[in-house]
């Protein structure tokens, strides 16, 4: 072994999941006492490979049961794929690929592109998970960001700085949070040091920090993390899309299950009952422990009090202690990476009611065992989504407003969907409430939004907001439009006995077509006007960004 290594010490930072408050894994950070290791690992991959493997057995001392992270240069992944040092040290102290993820760092300038996507394809295959390091600060384009699709994106401490009075930060944190959507990634912010910088980062949609207001690295690795209790005005970070509340509203994807992710207790599947019974005594954290085959795959479940209960018995522990502990196991409850806090509560609800308050594991596409989730923490992420959302809804349909639909647009935009977004309106809205009043007013837009929300309900593409007054954003595909406007333009409306018209205006938008929900609305303004100034029934025109003209649906042009 090299006399620097003597001289190396490791210590240890807490990764803290901001949905649950607890400590969702481990990095390990090297800490000479002399000299400059850490600037020589950078020019040699030979030594940074090897300072990589020193992590993981200096991790193995200190018998965690916690995920690692370990550092790595991007050149280092691209020079030398295989990983031999890293790979031997993960394979000699008994954890498995997929409890380590590598914090690939820059610079990344003169890395070649593609010997760095084969290494980390490869790494991916064998079920290391991967994080982009130190994102906003270095030189990692975004398009090489796409293109490694990184299980993670940890942001540069110094973004944090002055987060909490940094509008283009936070800006910059919320952008980064959409793009880790569409990667399927998690959004992770370092430099966490103050209360007001961790209200700023939940705010802004970060999933996981790290700081020193949680706590600093140590030699040894934190018990516990200081978490304050978020300041007054931000929401929790579980809530993600906006909803609807009422008859066909828009109900949300859910916040993924990543977000809650927790360690998982593995133990081999030929474990016996009495080593079982050790490493949940071993470990009073734990609420259970998952039975694994050789290739991490989860086949038996075993909750700890169920399972304590049962050796507590009369004969309990002579009858099971060294038999195979399979015989006190379930079947597992698993989900995939991609699932959301909806789909868990549907796993559970699904099952045994003795077994509701079991732990549910997440696997990846090959079926390995990521982590687990507990079902307290979805179903507090759900309730609090369902608090704030609900104040966003329009008091008099119950529909979201104009946020929710435009979150969506940009969504569809960013996976290269085509849609039609629309805007539906009264005729003469304000000489309506002065004739009828404004109680009859009222009762027309609630009908109006509740015609709305009926088709939507029918069509799981669409959605349906309400922006204010007699104002609707419709947003669906191409083929859906005329169930819209069949319930409500072709639909006699009336208001305290007056008839009544809408005027629908919709823009189609192909991949590619517009940039953002901001061009979209943009390029559907025009096309309201045009539909203002149809005569006959309720109107409708329909057009295309950058096209010239429009087709007109519903109505007639003045003097035809």
């Amino acid at each position: 072994m090299p006399a620097w290594t003597d001289q190396l010490r490791f210590a240890f930072q807490p990764v803290v999941n901001l949905a649950t408050g607890s400590v969702a894994a481990l990095e390990i950070l090297a800490r000479p006492e002399r000299g400059d290791v850490l600037t020589a690992a950078r020019r040699s991959a030979d030594l940074d490979a090897e300072l990589a493997g020193l992590a993981v057995r200096s991790a193995a001392q200190q018998e965690t049961l916690l995920p690692l992270h370990v550092n790595m240069f991007a050149a280092t992944l691209a020079e030398l794929p295989e990983l031999t040092a890293l790979r031997k040290a993960v394979h000699d102290v008994g954890r498995r690929p997929w409890e380590i993820t590598i914090d690939i760092g820059g610079p990344f300038v003169h890395v070649p592109r593609r010997a760095l996507l084969e290494a980390v394809a490869g790494l991916r295959q064998d079920g290391f998970r991967v994080c982009a390091d130190g994102v906003g600060d270095g030189d990692l384009p975004l398009r090489l960001l796409g293109d490694l699709a990184p299980d993670l994106v940890k942001l540069d401490a110094s973004l944090c700085a002055g987060l909490d009075d940094d509008r283009g930060g936070r800006a910059s944190v919320a952008a980064m949070r959409q793009l880790c959507e569409v990667l399927g990634s998690v959004l992770a912010v370092e430099g966490v040091e103050t209360e007001r910088q961790y209200a700023a980062v939940r705010a802004a949609g970060a999933q996981l920090a790290q700081g020193f207001l949680f706590a600093p690295p140590a030699r040894r690795p934190a018990a516990d993390v200081y978490l304050p209790e978020p300041a007054d005005g931000y929401g929790p970070v579980a809530s993600g899309y906006a909803c609807g509340a009422g008859a066909g509203a828009y109900a949300p994807p859910g916040p993924p299950v990543t977000q809650f992710l927790q360690p998982a207790a593995l133990l081999p599947m030929s474990a016996s009952a009495g080593a079982v019974r050790s490493h949940l005594t071993g470990f009073p954290g734990v609420s259970g422990v998952l039975l694994v085959d050789p290739d991490g795959v989860p086949v038996r479940a075993i909750d700890r009090d169920r399972f304590l209960l049962s050796l507590s018995g009369r004969y309990g522990h002579a009858l099971y202690a060294d038999r195979p502990a399979l015989r006190l196991a379930d079947r597992p409850r698993t989900v995939g990476a991609d699932a959301t806090a909806w789909e868990v509560l549907d796993v559970v609800t699904d099952g045994d009611r003795d077994r509701t308050g079991d732990d549910v594991a997440v696997v990846d596409e090959q079926g390995r065992c990521m982590g687990v989730v507990h079902l307290a923490d979805i179903l507090r992420a759900l309730a609090e989504s369902r608090v704030e959302e609900a104040a966003r809804l329009n008091p008099l349909t119950r529909l979201p407003g104009s946020d929710a639909v435009n979150a969506e647009v940009d969504r569809r935009i960013a996976d290269g969907r085509a849609f039609a977004l629309s805007w539906l309106d009264v005729d003469g809205f304000k000489q309506v409430n002065d004739g009828a009043g404004f109680a009859a007013g009222d009762a027309l837009i609630r009908a109006v939004g509740q015609a709305l929300a009926r088709t939507a309900a029918e069509l799981p593409a669409a959605r349906v907001g309400h922006i204010g007054g007699d104002d609707f954003l419709v947003l669906a595909g191409p083929d859906d439009l005329e169930p819209f406007a069949a319930a409500v333009l072709d639909t006699p409306w009336s208001a305290g006995g007056l008839p009544v018209t809408l005027s629908l205006a919709t823009v189609v938008c192909g991949p590619g077509g517009v940039s953002g929900h901001g061009q979209a609305a943009a390029a559907l303004a025009p096309l309201k006007k045009a539909a203002k100034t149809l005569t006959g029934a309720s109107s409708w025109v329909l057009g295309r960004p950058g096209a010239q003209g429009h087709e007109v649906r519903r109505g007639r042009r003045r003097g035809d």
